[in-house]
């Protein structure tokens, strides 16, 4: 019987995200001035998308102290799914690697929704990122972002990338470090050659669909000398949780 009524959960889960994102996508050609109605949809339509999938998707709230009014929100990458569970969770713009807003009708949904884009490869399209976060964090809307630079395999990589940390020190914001745990990690990691469409099919199909996202206490730029400094107490936070959650 539980089979069944997850099936028909997945089932009615795609008919309203599909629904959703034909109404999205129609509404994203229509002119608008300021901030854009798709931009207003965007944490609902996300929300949508991992109950299509079927994620069984909690936050758990470590965090002692109230999160800031503004933030820069950091996170391990392990997966493709917390590119649609943190907007989810959390109202925040994202960066995300520049082909995702080539991709069919969802990259055209994330670009009007304000998503900003970086070509990883590209030290000039680096530099533009953290130019355009730091005007977005000053336009008074939260971030968020992957210091590991992209999707690096289940476990903590080997260094984090310093972007993040530029943006918290330049303009004051704290970082609001989440940490990722997928307790099926072998299906919920994203390496090539597995495509997006892959990918998705294999998170569907777990049969350990939790998702736990972990928020912790932010931390202020002002407890730190410099990026760098700020870069490897955060990093040193990451290899604690992943130790504690991965390992």
């Amino acid at each position: 019987m539980l089979p069944l009524l997850r099936l028909l959960r997945k089932i009615l889960g795609w008919v309203d995200f599909t629904v959703f994102t034909a109404f999205l996508y129609l509404l994203s050609w229509l002119p608008w001035r300021g901030k854009h109605p798709v931009a207003g949809c965007f944490n609902a339509w996300c929300r949508a998308f991992v109950r299509a999938i079927d994620i069984d998707l909690r936050l758990h709230q470590k965090n002692l102290r109230p999160l800031p009014a503004r933030f820069v929100l950091i996170a391990n990458h392990p997966s493709a799914c917390e590119d649609i569970g943190i907007p989810a969770l959390f109202d925040v713009v994202c960066l995300a690697k520049s082909q995702v807003q080539d991709w069919f009708v969802v990259g055209r949904i994330t670009k009007i929704a304000g998503t900003l884009y970086v070509d990883r490869n590209d030290p000039a399209s680096r530099h533009e990122a953290v130019e355009k976060m730091v005007e977005t964090v000053n336009a008074g809307h939260n971030l968020a972002l992957y210091p590991e630079g992209g999707c690096k395999g289940r476990r903590l990589f080997e260094e984090f990338k310093s972007g993040a940390f530029e943006v918290a020190m330049r303009t004051g914001t704290p970082i609001v470090p989440v940490f990722l745990h997928y307790e099926a990690q072998e299906d919920f990691e994203w390496l090539p050659p597995d495509t997006l469409p892959q990918k998705i099919w294999h998170m569907a199909r777990a049969q350990n669909n939790r998702a736990n996202y972990y928020v912790y206490d932010a931390l202020d730029p002002k407890d730190y000398a410099d990026k760098h400094a700020m870069k490897e107490a955060a990093y040193a936070l990451y290899v604690r949780w992943n130790a504690e959650y991965l390992e």
